[in-house]
C-alpha cells in the first residue's frame, strides 16, 4: 500500500511540474509506532484519511476560486480514490470492532486484510 501512496506523490510531483511548477517534498516525520492497539491504530487511519480528503477538498475549492478547470479535472482523481481509501479504512475498522479481543478473528481479519490489499494491487494495475 505505501507503494501506492507513493505512486499518488509522484503523480502530483509530476502535475506541478509540468505545468511549470517546482514541486518541493519536504522531510517526513518518523511514523508512529505504537499506537495501544490494532482499533486505535486502525481508528487513526480511518481519522487520517478523512483528514486527506477534507485536504483534497480544499484544494478543489482552490482551483474553481482561481478557475484553474484543468487542476480541477486533475484533482477529481484523487477525490474518487479518496472515496475509495476512506471506504477500505472504515470497512477495516468495523472489522476490527466485531473482533474485539478474539484471536480466532483476528487471525481471519489478517487473511481478510491480505485479500483486500491483493484486490487492491491488482486493480491499480489497470490504472
Amino acid at each position: 500500500h505505501s507503494d501506492e501512496e507513493r505512486m499518488h506523490m509522484l503523480k502530483l510531483i509530476k502535475y506541478v511540474n509540468e505545468r511549470g511548477g517546482h514541486a518541493h517534498i519536504t522531510d517526513l516525520k518518523a511514523p508512529k509506532k505504537d499506537f495501544g492497539s490494532f482499533q486505535k491504530m486502525f481508528q487513526e487511519l480511518y481519522e487520517h484519511e478523512i483528514f486527506v480528503s477534507k485536504s483534497i477538498n480544499e484544494l478543489v475549492q482552490v482551483s474553481l476560486d482561481e478557475k484553474d478547470y484543468a487542476t480541477h479535472n486533475f484533482l477529481q482523481w484523487y477525490v474518487a480514490e479518496q472515496i475509495e481509501e476512506e471506504a477500505l479504512a472504515r470497512n477495516i475498522l468495523d472489522k476490527i470492532n466485531l473482533i474485539g479481543n478474539d484471536k480466532g478473528g483476528l487471525y481471519l481479519f489478517d487473511r481478510d486484510v491480505q485479500q483486500i490489499t491483493a484486490d487492491s494491487a491488482a486493480s491499480d494495475m489497470g490504472e
